[in-house]
C-alpha cells in the first residue's frame, strides 16, 4: 500500500454556526470527526493530520459538509416557502429532491437512521404543504422518520450535523425548533400528545387549528396508543387527525394480531376495488351540501363493515377511518389531506408506505439492516464496515444472545422475551434456534414484563431483555407483578449507561437507581463478558427471585469470551487491584476505564486499589467494611445517574456504619445528557480516563497539567 502525502488545506466556511466535517479514511477503516468553526479548528486539524501520518492513513477528505440541494429544495427554507412557491403538481419533484438529499447526507455521515425517513418523504412534503405549520401542530411518533420534516423546517444547512455532539438531534425536540411540537424518541406517544393539544385548542377557542399525529403500525401496537385513541373517540369535537404510517415494520418486522388486521385491510382486493369506486362517487356527491355528507358516511361505513372480515377497529373507537391510501402518491395525499381538514372530530388516515422507499438498495435489501446502516456507498449500496486487523471483543448484546441459547440448551425452563427488539438485543439467536421458547411481543414493554411474570408463575425462567431506557415504561409491572410476588424473572437491561448519538431519550441512566429501590430485586452489572455469562448463569438458579443484569451498548474487552460459566454468590464483589492511597469502587463496564486510569496513576507513584462491586443490591458489606477500615479516600464510578445510584448506596452504607471518609462520586449528573459519541459524553460527565485521573489527583493533592493528562491517555 502506497502512502499518500497529506497536505494541510484550508477548510471553507459557510456560517458562524456551521459545522465542517473532516474525514480521514484508511483503506479498510473510516473515521469521522466534526469540528466547530473557531480558533480551535486549526488545533483540531493539526491533531488529525498528525494522527493520519502516525497511522499511515492514505486518503484525506475535507469539507464534506457542503451538500447541494436540488433546484426546488434549495428554495425551501421553511414550509411557508413550499406552500407559496410551488403548486401541487410540483410536489413529486420536491419529494424526489428531498429523498436524494437524505441519501446524500446520511450515506456520508453514517451515524443516523435511514429507511424510516425515506418511507415518509411524500407524506412529509404533503403535510407541510397542506397544513399551516407550525401553527398547525404536527407530532411525529418516535422520530426516526422525521429527517425530511427537519430538512423542510429550517435545518437543511445543518442536517449534516445530525446526531453529532453540538449538532441537531436525531429526534424532534421542542428546544430545537418551533416545528418540533413534541419531543419524542420512545414510541406510541403521538396520539395522546396531539389529543392534549387538540383539547387545549378547543378550550382556548382556536377552532381552526389542526392537530396531526403520525404514528407507525409498529408503534400502534403499544398500549399507550390505544389509550390515546380510546380517549380521543370520546372527545368528539377535538380536531385530531391520526395518520397511520403502515409499512409492516418498526425496526424488526412487526408481529401480532394488529399486524394481521392491517394486512387484511390492505390486501382485500374486493375492498380496495370497491373503495376506489366509492371514493370517486363521494368526491362527486360531496358538492351537494351537508345532506350528501350523511349519505357518504353511511356508504363508507357499510363498505368497511361488509367487505372486511370484521368491523373496522378504528371506527369502533369513534374514529372516522379513511384508507388505505398510497403513502407515496404525494399529489393524492395532498388532495386527501386538504379534504380531511374540513371534517370535524377524530379521524384516521391509513397510509401504506415502504420503509426505505426510493433508494434501490434499501428497497431490495433487508429493512432491518437499512434502518440505520452507517456509512455506505450511495452508488453501489455497499455498507462500509470496519474490518479489524485482529480479533475484537464481541458486543455485549451478542454475548447475551449466544449465552442464553447455551443456557437454554441445558435448562428447558428458560424462555426469552423482548418487546420488538430481537435484533437490537440479539435474542434473534434464540428465536432461530428455539422459536417455540422465544417471544417478540411487539412494542409493549408493560406486557413483556407481566407476560414474563405469568411464565414465572408456572415454574419457567423468563429472560426479559429490554433496553434500560425502555424498561422505564414498565416500572409498575416490575414492582407490582414481578417483585411483589418474588418471581424469578431475569431482566437483562441492554444499553445500560450513556449510549451516544441517540441522546437523552435513550441513555440508560436510571436503571440501577430505580431497580435498587425495589424490595426483593437483585441488581447487578458485569465488568466484562465473563461476568455477564456468570451472572446469567447465576440468575437462572433455583429461587433467585427478581434479578436485574445491566450492560452497555457496544463491545466488551475479551476476545476469548466463551468462558466456562460458574455461579457468583449474590452480593459479592472482588478486589481487582491492590493499593494503599485511594480506593476506587466501580460497577459494570466502566471498571475497565478505571483500570486504564490506575495504570497511568501508578506512573505518578500513586497506589490505587480497585474493587469491582458487581452488585448494587445487595451490596458486598464485607468488602465495604474492608474498604472503609483501610481508606479515608474513596472514589465511586458508575455509568449511571448519581442520584440514588451505586455511589449513593455506598454513602448510605458509610453513614449507617458510622465511617468517616472523603468520598467522591463520579457518574451521570442530575441533568439530561444530550447526544454525542460515548467517549465525548463520558468526558463531559467526568468519568472517562482523564476525568478519573483528575479526580484521584485532586483527592490526593497531586498537581498535573492538561498536557500530562493527554500524554497519559494518548
Amino acid at each position: 500500500m502506497t502512502k499518500t502525502t497529506l497536505k494541510k488545506i484550508s477548510l471553507p466556511h459557510k456560517s458562524p454556526k456551521s459545522f465542517n466535517l473532516i474525514e480521514i479514511r484508511l483503506s479498510n477503516k473510516t473515521k469521522l470527526k466534526f469540528v466547530k468553526e473557531s480558533q480551535e479548528q486549526n488545533k483540531a486539524f493539526d491533531c488529525l493530520l498528525k494522527t493520519a501520518e502516525k497511522n499511515n492513513f492514505v486518503k484525506y477528505i475535507a469539507n464534506m459538509g457542503e451538500y447541494k440541494a436540488g433546484p426546488f429544495l434549495e428554495q425551501i427554507e421553511f414550509p411557508k416557502d413550499l406552500r407559496e412557491k410551488f403548486t401541487v403538481n410540483d410536489l413529486p419533484q420536491v419529494s424526489d429532491e428531498l429523498r436524494q438529499y437524505i441519501v446524500d447526507v446520511i450515506s456520508e455521515i453514517g451515524n443516523s437512521h435511514f429507511g424510516a425517513s425515506l418511507g415518509v418523504v411524500e407524506l412529509s412534503v404533503a403535510l407541510h404543504y397542506v397544513f399551516n405549520t407550525p401553527e398547525d401542530q404536527l407530532v411525529w411518533d418516535v422520530g426516526h422518520q422525521a429527517y425530511g420534516h427537519k430538512i423542510l423546517t429550517g435545518r437543511r444547512d445543518v442536517f449534516h450535523t445530525n446526531r453529532i455532539k453540538g449538532g441537531i438531534s436525531g429526534f424532534p425536540k421542542r428546544s430545537e425548533s418551533e416545528y418540533d411540537t413534541f419531543g419524542v424518541g420512545h414510541s406510541s406517544t403521538s396520539i395522546s400528545a396531539a389529543l392534549g393539544m387538540a383539547v387545549a385548542s378547543q378550550y382556548k377557542g382556536e377552532k381552526q387549528k389542526q392537530h396531526i399525529a403520525v404514528i407507525g403500525d409498529g408503534a400502534m401496537t403499544a398500549g399507550l396508543a390505544f389509550e390515546g385513541m380510546n380517549h380521543a373517540g370520546f372527545e368528539k369535537d377535538a380536531n385530531l387527525l391520526v395518520i397511520l404510517n403502515d409499512n409492516c415494520m418498526s425496526i424488526d418486522p412487526n408481529v401480532g394480531a394488529l399486524k394481521e388486521y392491517l394486512t387484511d385491510i390492505t390486501t382485500s382486493h374486493t375492498y380496495n376495488k370497491v373503495k376506489d369506486e366509492v371514493w370517486k362517487l363521494l368526491g362527486k356527491i360531496s358538492k351537494f351540501g351537508p345532506d350528501a355528507q350523511t349519505v357518504a358516511s353511511k356508504i363508507s361505513t357499510a363498505l368497511k363493515s361488509s367487505l372486511l372480515k370484521q368491523s373496522n377497529l378504528f371506527e369502533a373507537l369513534n374514529f372516522r377511518y379513511f384508507g388505505p391510501v398510497d403513502g407515496h402518491d404525494v399529489v393524492g395525499l395532498a388532495k386527501i389531506l386538504e379534504d380531511l381538514k374540513d371534517i370535524p372530530g377524530p379521524k384516521l388516515l391509513h397510509c401504506i408506505t415502504m420503509k426505505g422507499k426510493g433508494y434501490k438498495y434499501s428497497e431490495e435489501g433487508n429493512p432491518t439492516k437499512w434502518h440505520a446502516p452507517g456509512v455506505f456507498n450511495k452508488e453501489t449500496g455497499e455498507i462500509i464496515k470496519v474490518v479489524p486487523k485482529s480479533p475484537e471483543p464481541p458486543r455485549y448484546q451478542d454475548v447475551f444472545g449466544h449465552t442464553i441459547v447455551e443456557l437454554a440448551e441445558k435448562n428447558d425452563k428458560i424462555m426469552g422475551v423482548t418487546p420488538a427488539m430481537p435484533s437490537g438485543c440479539s435474542l434473534t439467536y434464540m428465536m432461530e434456534a428455539m422459536p417455540e421458547r422465544s417471544f417478540d411481543v411487539g412494542i409493549a414493554e408493560q406486557h413483556a414484563v407481566t407476560f414474563s411474570a405469568g411464565l414465572a408463575t408456572q415454574g419457567l425462567v423468563p429472560f426479559c431483555n429490554i433496553y434500560s431506557s425502555f424498561m422505564q415504561r414498565a416500572y409498575d409491572q416490575v414492582l407490582h407483578d414481578v417483585a411483589l410476588q418474588n418471581l424469578n424473572v431475569v431482566f437483562c437491561l441492554d444499553r445500560g449507561g450513556l449510549v451516544g448519538a441517540d441522546g437523552a431519550t435513550h441513555h440508560g441512566a436510571y436503571d440501577m437507581a430505580y431497580m435498587r429501590s425495589i424490595p426483593n430485586m437483585i441488581v447487578s452489572a458485569p465488568m466484562n463478558e465473563a461476568e455477564l455469562r456468570d451472572l446469567m448463569f447465576t440468575a437462572q438458579q433455583e429461587n433467585m427471585g427478581p434479578f436485574s443484569i445491566r450492560y452497555p451498548r457496544g463491545n466488551g474487552v475479551m476476545t476469548e469470551w466463551k468462558t466456562s460459566m460458574k455461579a457468583i454468590k449474590v452480593g459479592t464483589g472482588r478486589k481487582v487491584t491492590a493499593g494503599n492511597d485511594v480506593a476506587i469502587l466501580t460497577i459494570g463496564h466502566v471498571g475497565n476505564t478505571a483500570q486504564k486510569a490506575i495504570k497511568s496513576l501508578q506512573e505518578d507513584g500513586l497506589s490505587v486499589a480497585h474493587y469491582d462491586l458487581r452488585f448494587v443490591k445487595p451490596l458486598d458489606e464485607m468488602l465495604l467494611h474492608e474498604v472503609f477500615a483501610k481508606f479515608d479516600k474513596v472514589i465511586t464510578i458508575e455509568d449511571g445517574c448519581l442520584m440514588g445510584g451505586m455511589g449513593s448506596a455506598v454513602l448510605e452504607f458509610m453513614a449507617d456504619n458510622k465511617y468517616a471518609a472523603h468520598v467522591v462520586r463520579l457518574g451521570i449528573p442530575d441533568q439530561y445528557v444530550h447526544h454525542g459519541t460515548p467517549d465525548q459524553l463520558y468526558a463531559d460527565c467526568g468519568f472517562d480516563q482523564v476525568g478519573i485521573i483528575a479526580a484521584v489527583h485532586k483527592m490526593v493533592g497531586f498537581q498535573a497539567t492538561q498536557v500530562d493528562f493527554q500524554e497519559k491517555v494518548g
